[in-house]
């Protein structure tokens, strides 16, 4: 569901920076990490006061192709933030599949192996947008060479060990990444990734659903209240209207308030499970509470303003590429109906404006699938037992090589968070060690 960099040679001296802010930009008879990245051909960088000690932080920018097969077509910069501690450390190379976090986070990764941090917006998110924008190229090759186009650019700076990492659509981007570049870095641990393969079967999304947990009263909990909010339709819609007038909200993308009504419904159950640990049900209200009430909690649990214009149009990539490559998880929903009005409209050309054509193309996500069952190497796939991603999660095959499959137990979709360390004690042991192994 979000840059642009530049190539050089010339000997670091390593330097640590402390919360206080950046060091001085050079000393007599180095060159600093700051001139280096900013003599990179195609790159800026500035270099920001650290909210970590130990590391320096940098804004960068780097020149990237429209189109990786056609330089001629253009050129737009793409976001980058990096995170430096020392040229002696591996690089952890984060991508977050949507736009990149304007401050500082390490990842489990990085924490793990005391790495510098590398994280990267994807490609046609608001920051990282090509004007005017050709959204045929916001596909997963071409965001698969930008990754590759980055690393190029600064291995002749950071020379240790890459280890590729992402969650949710960058745990999915990493992945790709991988098939296309295998030599990129050393290793690649994704978390729950997604890999809807089969876009016209999501049968598995429903078997999820009557088993996720370990408290069948939840499940029941859950979803007798998605029926009741909508139910309580005319009430919710006049409170969500008044919100909206408050807020300045429109609707305009999906059609109306009522449909951005019902497809935020539709989404509670899937939102429950994704963002809410299990013991959370416990605050969910009864059946019978006041519409003030059902509606302030449906709100703490997803929110009502996830279909507003406002609220969609930094999402178009996501919600592009989930029309034409992704694929859209889509449970069915005998509990709600006859409720609903807009079934039929709950996909990703809802929330995509209209002169964008939209085709779907699973071809690469198969060949991706593929390649992890009969050729992938250095692969960890770090999954969470709550979270519906894991109903159709990527799987090993018989031509898989020192990888590996873990679902933490409890664990909802956690995209950006220690989850390795919520692995059995072994299995966590085993993982921390093949990490360090491939960093080495």
């Amino acid at each position: 569901m979000r840059d642009v960099m530049k190539q050089a040679l010339a000997v670091l001296l390593v330097l640590v920076v402390s919360l206080a802010g950046p060091v001085p930009a050079a000393r007599a008879g180095t060159a600093d990490i700051l001139d280096r990245l900013k003599a990179i051909p195609g790159m800026s960088a500035e270099e920001r006061p650290s909210t970590i000690a130990g590391q320096r932080w940098f804004w960068l920018r780097y020149r990237q192709p429209i189109d990786h097969r056609d330089p001629g077509q253009g050129w737009f910069e793409q976001r980058v933030m990096l995170q430096h501690r020392s040229l002696d450390r591996p690089m952890v190379f984060h991508l977050t599949g949507h736009s990149v976090w304007e401050t500082m986070f390490e990842s489990e990764p990085a924490k793990l192996l005391t790495a510098n941090q590398l994280s990267m917006e994807y490609r046609y998110y608001p920051g990282s947008r090509p004007v005017p924008a050709d959204w045929t190229k916001d596909t997963l090759w071409q965001g698969a060479n930008d990754q590759h186009r980055l690393v190029v650019a600064l291995k002749g700076i950071y020379r240790r060990k890459w280890i590729g990492t992402g969650g949710s659509k960058g745990g999915q981007a990493s992945v790709v990444h991988r098939r296309y570049f295998p030599g990129d870095v050393a290793g690649t641990v994704a978390y729950v990734a997604p890999n809807n393969v089969d876009d016209a079967d999501d049968s598995a999304y429903d078997r999820f659903f009557e088993t996720v947990g370990s408290d069948p009263s939840c499940r029941v909990h859950v979803r007798a209240l998605q029926r009741e909010i909508l139910e309580r339709r005319p009430a919710m819609l006049r409170l969500l209207a008044a919100e909206a007038a408050a807020k300045g909200w429109t609707f305009g993308l999906v059609g109306d308030i009522d449909r951005a009504f019902e497809h935020s419904v539709m989404e509670y159950q899937t939102g429950f499970w994704s963002y809410n640990r299990e013991s959370e049900c416990a605050s969910l209200p009864p059946l019978d509470a006041p519409d003030e009430v059902l509606y302030q909690s449906f709100d703490r649990v997803l929110g009502f303003r996830f279909f507003t214009d406002q609220a969609l149009e930094p999402f178009v990539s996501v919600f592009y590429q989930a029309g034409t490559e992704t694929g859209w998880p889509t449970p069915s929903f005998p509990h709600l109906r006859p409720l609903l009005r807009y079934e039929d409209s709950y996909q990703p050309r809802a929330y995509v404006p209209r002169d964008l054509p939209m085709t779907l193309d699973q071809s690469v996500l198969r060949d991706v699938d593929r390649w992890v069952r009969a050729q992938g190497s250095r692969l960890m796939f770090v999954n969470g037992g709550n979270d519906p991603v894991t109903a159709e999660p990527y799987r090993l095959g018989p031509g898989s090589r020192d990888s590996a499959v873990y679902t933490a137990p409890g664990v909802h979709h956690v995209f950006l968070g220690d989850v390795i360390a919520e692995l059995p004690p072994q299995q966590r042991d085993r993982a921390i060690a093949d990490l360090r192994r491939w960093a080495r």
